[in-house]
């Protein structure tokens, strides 16, 4: 049993809602290992996310491929040997991020939750997320290549989420109204053949919950958080 842990390098803030758990569970994981009065060894850059929102919305996917490379490799040189980016949506641009760095190593969120659920033996899934996780090739494909079979809501769900994301979730805007509207968009997703639902957005685990849905759930925050205190532990 490991009695340090590799320091971890965090690119938050994308929203801060949904960061601020990444750290909680990132810590109780450390601490349940170790026990005593260990935590984890954490450097975070924290972003303001009104600043990566204007520029998904102009789709300028480049600069912030730039942006979050150039930040990871300074994590790194701030000593992280893990790198983790705390949202599904991000993860667009992972490539990028993954060749800036020399030697840490990156966590991708997606990777986490396709072991979750092969290890669950669950191969038809639905994703929900942001449009652009949900409508975008490079959260599914990743899926895909786990071998699993992922469909994603139809119109007007995918508009009704994805609002509901930006417009409450990332605010901090917990509605019980969204919670059924959303869980709702889960139960067609079911009467499509999926047999789980992915949370592939890390928001979403604040307002759906495991017992708001009858499929197996897959909360990615909680996934990829899990496979960070694994690499951290190593």
């Amino acid at each position: 049993m490991a009695t340090t842990v590799r320091r971890v390098g965090l690119l938050g803030g994308m929203s801060w809602e949904s960061s601020v758990e990444y750290e909680r569970m990132i810590n109780q994981g450390v601490r349940a290992a170790l026990g005593g009065t260990h935590s984890a060894d954490l450097v975070i850059r924290s972003y303001d996310f009104a600043e990566i929102e204007a520029l998904q919305v102009d789709e300028r996917w480049d600069e912030m491929a730039t942006l979050l490379a150039t930040d990871a490799r300074m994590l790194e040189d701030a000593g992280a040997e893990v790198i983790a980016l705390c949202t599904n949506t991000m993860h667009r641009v992972a490539d990028s991020i993954e060749a800036a760095l020399d030697s840490a190593e990156f966590v991708h969120i997606a990777d986490a939750t396709a072991a979750a659920v092969v290890e669950d033996r669950v191969q038809h899934v639905g994703l929900v997320g942001t449009r652009y996780t949900m409508e975008l090739d490079f959260y599914r494909s990743r899926l895909e290549r786990a071998g699993l079979q992922v469909t994603v809501p139809d119109e007007p769900d995918r508009t009704m989420i994805h609002d509901t994301i930006y417009n409450e979730l990332v605010r901090g805007v917990i509605d019980d109204d969204s919670r059924r509207r959303v869980t709702e968009s889960v139960e067609r997703l079911e009467q499509r053949g999926a047999r789980g639902v992915i949370a592939g957005c890390t928001e979403i685990e604040l307002l759906v919950r495991p017992d708001d849905v009858e499929l197996a759930y897959f909360p990615t925050t909680a996934l990829h958080a899990e496979s960070i205190v694994t690499r951290c532990l190593a």
